[in-house]
């Protein structure tokens, strides 16, 4: 297999992409609201647009860095879809075509519009690769699967999937650490970390750590640009449920009327709620996130860590493809299958 004719014809997938025509691309991108309300047309233009940016900017780049010149038997990959934030799937979609495998597709409830309406954009591009995908409501006859779920469905996938080679993904989210010093710039920045997609994706930030001492209001100044989050009648629900939840049983909260701040040591939080915690050793705090690593998707940090790789505040959410969910390199991993 040529990585160079992969590496074309998804170039020509993205630059088909950005030419839709602009009616078009809002019918479809209402259909997708119309089915899930938490993809307003805001969000799933952000995730189209990233996929853009990929496809024509780190196709080259991503793909060289593998050794595809070994024959190998073109095998079935099953592919159970979150549907969690816009096409979140299409990452697994592209490295199992990219390998020159078939995929079988079991698509979320969630997300049922826009990654087939993507797939028929190939027929012209390719009719190989078009004809590589298959969407199913049930995964049968496959060679490996690769499943994203709840942690819940997670212990689920891990059995019925048990005899045959598996990528299974819970639960994760990312932290970001404050040092005290943020630039007002950055910590706006961080708020979309935490506020794109609603805060639904693995990748953004749902607990922040603080410098011992640090003035809640640094935090929250530079984010009231986010304001208008809370006139989406979903978060709302949850950010008000949640409210109502903690001033009932007399917990301690931080509010601005549309972000909640509560002090927890668990990472993952509700929607509308963000967690914190203080600490005062940052090599100690390092240490604590390298023992908690499976419940952690990225790390958001001004500075670098001389432990955990991180990102810029307002980039958790444009990971590189080469930024594999979970730290599970998905193309070595087809490659060898």
């Amino acid at each position: 297999m040529n990585p160079q004719t992969q590496i074309s014809k998804f170039y020509a997938l993205g630059k088909a992409m950005a030419a839709v025509e602009s009616d078009k691309l809002e019918a479809i991108f209402q259909q997708a609201y119309i089915k899930n309300q938490w993809f307003t047309p805001v969000n799933v233009h952000m995730a189209w647009q990233s996929y853009i940016d990929m496809l024509q900017n780190d196709m080259d780049e991503w793909l060289s860095k593998y050794d595809f010149s070994a024959e190998k038997k073109s095998l079935k990959i099953g592919i159970v879809m979150a549907g969690n934030i816009p096409m979140v799937g299409l990452h697994d979609l592209i490295c199992v075509l990219s390998c020159g495998h078939k995929a079988l597709v079991k698509l979320s409830s969630n997300d049922e519009v826009l990654i087939p309406f993507i797939i028929t954009l190939l027929k012209d591009i390719s009719p190989e690769l078009y004809a590589n995908v298959s969407f199913v409501e049930k995964l049968e006859k496959y060679d490996a699967v690769i499943a994203t779920g709840s942690n819940n469905t997670a212990t689920h996938f891990e059995y019925y999937f048990k005899d045959v080679p598996h990528i299974i993904r819970r639960n994760r989210n990312g932290v970001a650490i404050m040092y005290g010093d943020e630039t007002i710039e950055e910590v706006a920045n961080l708020g979309h970390d935490i506020f794109d997609y609603f805060g639904m994706g693995c990748r953004n930030v749902s607990k922040i750590y603080l410098p011992e001492g640090y003035d809640i209001k640094y935090l929250y100044e530079p984010i009231e640009q986010y304001a208008d989050i809370v006139n989406h009648n979903k978060y709302a629900n949850n950010y008000t449920y949640q409210r109502a939840i903690h001033l009932m049983n007399l917990v301690h909260i931080y509010d601005n009327n549309f972000l909640l701040l509560k002090q927890h040591e668990q990472i993952a939080s509700p929607i509308g709620t963000c967690h914190y915690e203080y600490y005062t050793d940052l090599r100690k705090l390092e240490s604590e996130l390298t023992e908690k690593q499976n419940e952690i998707q990225c790390i958001i940090s001004t500075k670098p860590l001389s432990l955990l790789p991180s990102f810029k505040p307002g980039q958790a959410q444009n990971p590189k493809p080469w930024d594999y969910a979970d730290g599970v390199d998905t193309i070595g991993w087809l490659l060898g299958l």
